[in-house]
């Protein structure tokens, strides 16, 4: 007895739902990792990049030797490392090779699925789907070739990565993530018409969305020229609102990307400016009629979530970034993102 074709089409959008929301969980742990390899100063361990044959780590001693010959050959090992044993090396090999190993895994564990839903007809029929699912793929791609772009920056001259590489690199992680989640979030919850006065709402959400991703990229710097260890007090700037060597380097505009000062400043900046704008829209959510309860539920989960991460950061920068609460800091930014698309994803279905 053939099945019905609304049953089938019915539980096809939650299985690929499903699948997008796996896929996140695991670029969420690749974002984190990521992290603690930059902080655990982990990143340029490995000197080559073997998508395929890399996939194996050292399994001989004699394996561990010439991986540890090719990093004596780095400038992070000439001019920062020097003298570090074999042991100690395996200990920042680890978190390198773990981090890509995962990138592998989200490469795999989406595109695998994805030709088995398309060659089994299990896609839904939403218009612009699969090219959407196959550009998130190549997305994803780019950013295994941009990882090692970052790295490579990291071993000629400069035993750093480029902070402009690195947050390149975080923020195309951010982008992929948005595209898989708002995408799972559109299988469960299709958009549905609603009154006018929600779209201003809808607006705003999706305009905080980009702001806490603006405020991420600018974290990217901070991370990428350390200046969280600067500056270690709060809500001054070592006695300053404004630090006064906030614009010494020439020419000026170099001073958002090169300089400590300026560039923790405007971290600090767009997080007043958050921390102010999220409570007004909160307010207006809960101030307007006939909002549906989905989305006053993610209003009241981004605000918290913002505390939470104001608390996270302010603690961080106190504690002169200790690894396990900058890591957390770096996974509350993604759960923020998280919760500002959650919060404008559920205001567009009524929108």
């Amino acid at each position: 007895m053939p099945v019905a074709a609304g049953a089938v089409d019915g539980a096809q959008p939650q299985l690929v739902a499903a699948w997008l929301l796996g896929c996140c969980i695991l670029v969420f742990a690749l974002i984190v990792v990521g992290g603690v390899t930059r902080l655990t100063h982990s990143g340029l361990s490995i000197t080559e990049w073997q998508p395929i044959v890399g996939t194996l780590p050292p399994l001989s001693e004699s394996q561990w030797n010439e991986a540890f010959a090719r990093y004596q050959t780095t400038p992070e090992y000439r001019q920062v490392n020097r003298g570090m044993g074999l042991d100690a090396f395996k200990g920042i090999f680890w978190w390198e090779y773990v981090h890509r190993l995962l990138g592998r895994l989200v490469g795999f564990a989406f595109i695998v699925p994805l030709l088995w839903l398309a060659a089994c007809g299990k896609l839904p029929s939403t218009p612009g789907l699969v090219p959407k699912l196959f550009g998130i793929f190549l997305l994803g791609a780019l950013q295994g070739a941009l990882g090692w772009y970052m790295v490579q920056s990291g071993l000629i001259d400069d035993p750093r990565v480029s902070q402009l590489r690195l947050t390149a690199h975080l923020g195309l992680a951010l982008l992929i993530f948005a595209a898989m989640f708002w995408t799972a979030l559109t299988l469960l919850q299709p958009a549905r018409p609603a009154a006018a006065r929600i779209k201003p709402l809808f607006r705003a959400a999706a305009s905080l969305a980009a702001l806490i991703l603006v405020i991420a990229l600018s974290g990217g710097l901070v991370a990428g020229i350390r200046a969280g260890f600067a500056y270690n007090t709060f809500p001054l700037m070592n006695g300053d609102f404004v630090p006064p060597e906030i614009m010494l380097i020439r020419p000026w505009y170099m001073n958002f990307v090169n300089n400590m000062a300026t560039v923790q400043f405007d971290h600090r900046l767009l997080a007043w400016t958050l921390l102010a704008l999220v409570p007004i829209w909160w307010w207006r959510v809960h101030a307007t009629p006939g909002i549906p309860a989905r989305a006053r539920v993610a209003a009241h989960i981004l605000l918290v979530m913002l505390l939470v991460q104001v608390t996270l950061g302010i603690s961080t920068l106190l504690l002169v970034v200790p690894l396990p609460l900058a890591a957390l800091h770096q996974a509350g930014a993604v759960l923020l993102f998280a919760a500002a698309l959650h919060a404008a994803h559920a205001l567009r279905r009524e929108a």
